[in-house]
């Protein structure tokens, strides 16, 4: 099972939230995840963005592959 950490969509028309998951990469956007890593509310001034950085490395280590928008999060995020 290739598992991606990427970005599930909530909130109202027009008013997005985001929670970053990690989710079987067969799976739908807004399917079952495996697990909820934080969470990105891009409306918010400045941009909220809520980050397990030790479970998001977990996940790395294990092989999951980050999504192009979750990997510039991480690396604006999360210290090295």
């Amino acid at each position: 099972m290739a598992v991606r950490i990427r970005l599930a969509r909530f909130g109202t028309k027009d008013r997005p939230f985001y929670r970053v998951v990690a989710i079987d990469s067969k799976a739908k956007r807004n399917g079952r995840s495996l697990e909820q890593l934080g969470t990105y509310d891009p409306l918010a001034n400045p941009a909220a963005v809520k980050l397990d950085a030790e479970r998001i490395k977990y996940w790395i280590g294990t092989g999951a592959t980050p999504s192009d928008t979750v990997r510039s999060l991480i690396n604006r995020y999360i210290k090295k």
